[in-house]
């Protein structure tokens, strides 16, 4: 039985076959229930509570970690916010729905900063619990919601007048060793990968095979755009597709016809390996379905991407990721998509497919043909009178010639790998969102002191200006948790900052929570990237925002012991 079990092949399902005809199990949905008013916001405030109590314990130098039960694995122990926050599910309805929402906040954060994950969750708790507060006093939702929003506009444009630039390799490390929970040892790693490649350069990070952590430059393209379908992602933290030696397939039209790819998904099961496809147009919804079923019922791994660019520019990417790839284009009046062989695929040692850019690291094309096409391209650079030209073909050069910096993550465990790489991961995105929006002095400083332009702010509306105080109350909660981390008293701490000896606050001066003295933060490199610090406050006030003015929330049934 066994035998006959391994002998069984995969079975490429047909363009004419769809989801209707894959036998799936039907449940009968249970009955809903439907809360109102304070009991529904009490609801939504038990998972927020809960969820917020397990990732703020993660915030400072000295958060603690958290250890999640992996299923089929070993457990993962973690600093990281959002993986915390994903890995959370509660079986009570009433518990996940809030949880669920704060969950939201985190994974946007990741996404729009990759980092500020705790930051956020810590914030939406706040506004959340203090709106409902208000509310249950009798004071209107909408009003309180309005003043929510001006609080955030004017502590966001006081952030950016905090903001100093950043350049030199110092800062670099001083942002990322704080991101790394204090490693100088991953600090010092990515300044130097950002020294090899440039602050426009690709790094990625991945698990190494040896004890020590190291890095390794490779020849890589990156380009904007991502996967045409969630269902291709290989990686649910960070949701991306990762792809090691893949096939990769260059179509310069858009695939419209959902049989003319069988010769080359027949070639992916001969060959058991992934299969990138980059086409002009992308494809039409059939193709993109029969994709998609391949990859959930026959568990084939591909990857579907539009082509970058527009008009003369995008044929010109593609005839770059051809050479780069070693790929021959597939063209309607050249070699068709129904007469693909293995000869006409290309390959890459690595491919990386976020929701919005695409990596190819280690392209296998012949050396002289990518040499051929360099010079074509600074040929074409010469020539042209259009600056708009010149500096997309100047663009093109860059990623064909580009580098991309790999941090191979050692440890003696899986689990020990695992942490760590989470940690670069955070310093990684932390010290690109530094090097494009600058830095402002960090351990929850810059929101305290920014929060304090909220104090004489005053309008004609009662309500409104309780928003607004909303949020000036919960720019102190993240140096309030990073002071609690460290064991020390919050209130003496934020006492001390607001009101000096001098008399004069330094927006610079904060609480270094790792040696429990009070320095100037910016020279001592206790620095936040502006950007992570305004996604997590923008973040988080939204959607705590909104969930202040819920007035019905539909649950499944209690269902009787």
């Amino acid at each position: 039985m066994l035998s006959r079990l391994a002998r069984r092949r995969t079975r490429i399902l047909q363009p004419s076959q769809n989801l209707n005809n894959v036998r799936i199990q039907r449940f009968v949905s249970d009955g809903k229930r439907v809360v109102f008013g304070e009991e529904a916001r009490q609801v939504m405030l038990k998972g927020v509570q809960k969820m917020s109590k397990a990732v703020s314990v993660t915030l400072g130098p000295k958060g603690r970690n958290v250890v999640i039960d992996m299923e089929y694995q070993d457990p993962k122990i973690t600093k990281d916010g959002v993986t915390v926050a994903k890995n959370i599910t509660f079986s009570d309805p009433e518990y996940e729905i809030g949880a669920r929402l704060v969950r939201s906040v985190a994974n946007k954060a990741n996404e729009e900063a990759g980092d500020g994950t705790t930051t956020a969750t810590i914030l939406t708790h706040h506004i959340y619990e203090e709106g409902v507060k208000k509310i249950s006093g009798g004071l209107n939702p909408m009003d309180i919601w309005r003043g929510i929003n001006k609080g955030v506009k004017i502590v966001v444009e006081e952030l950016k007048s905090m903001t100093e630039p950043v350049a030199e390799s110092e800062r670099i490390m001083q942002v990322a060793t704080v991101s790394g929970n204090n490693s100088k040892a991953i600090g010092g790693l990515i300044a130097k990968a950002m020294e090899e490649v440039g602050v426009d350069g690709n790094i990625t990070v991945e698990s190494g095979k040896g004890i020590e952590d190291e890095i390794e430059v490779q020849k890589g393209m990156k380009f904007d755009q991502g996967y045409l379908s969630p269902t291709f992602v290989t990686d649910k933290k960070t949701s991306t597709t990762n792809f090691k030696d893949t096939s990769i397939l260059v179509v310069d039209h858009k695939i419209s016809d959902p049989r003319s790819l069988l010769p080359v998904l027949e070639l992916l099961v001969k060959k058991r390996k992934p299969l990138t496809i980059i086409s002009a147009e992308g494809m039409d919804s059939d193709v993109l379905n029969n994709l998609a079923i391949n990859v959930a019922v026959n568990n084939l791994k591909i990857c579907a991407v539009k082509a970058p660019g527009f008009g003369k520019n995008r044929e010109g990417i593609l005839e770059d990721i051809a050479v780069l790839t070693g790929a021959d284009l597939i063209s309607e009046s050249g070699i068709k998509l129904e007469d693909v062989t293995e000869e006409n695929l290309g390959s890459a040692a690595n491919v990386i497919v976020s929701k919005n850019d695409t990596l190819i690291v280690g392209g296998n094309g012949a050396e002289e043909e990518l040499d051929e096409r360099c010079d074509i391209l600074r040929s074409e650079i010469e020539q042209n009178t259009s600056d708009y030209e010149k500096n997309k073909l100047k663009e093109r050069l860059a990623k064909l010639r580009g580098g991309v910096a790999i941090i191979k993550v050692g440890g003696s465990s899986e689990v020990e790998v695992e942490e760590k790489k989470d940690r670069y991961i955070d310093a990684l995105h932390a010290t690109y969102a530094a090097v494009s929006e600058g830095i402002v002095p960090g351990g929850g400083c810059a929101l305290l002191y920014a929060g304090r332009s909220l104090k004489n702010t005053k309008s004609d509306n009662f309500d409104f200006d309780v928003g607004v105080q909303i949020v000036a109350k919960a720019c102190e909660m993240p140096i309030r948790t990073i002071v609690k981390n460290a064991n020390e008293e919050p209130a003496v701490v934020i006492n001390r900052l607001l009101h000096p000896e001098s008399g004069e606050i330094d927006t610079k001066f904060g609480y270094n929570a790792l040696t429990g003295k009070y320095v100037n933060m910016m020279e001592d490199g206790i620095i936040d990237p502006t950007k992570v610090v305004r996604t997590a406050l923008v973040d988080a006030a939204s959607i705590a925002g909104l969930m202040t003015t819920t007035e019905a929330l539909v649950l499944p049934e209690k269902k009787e012991d």
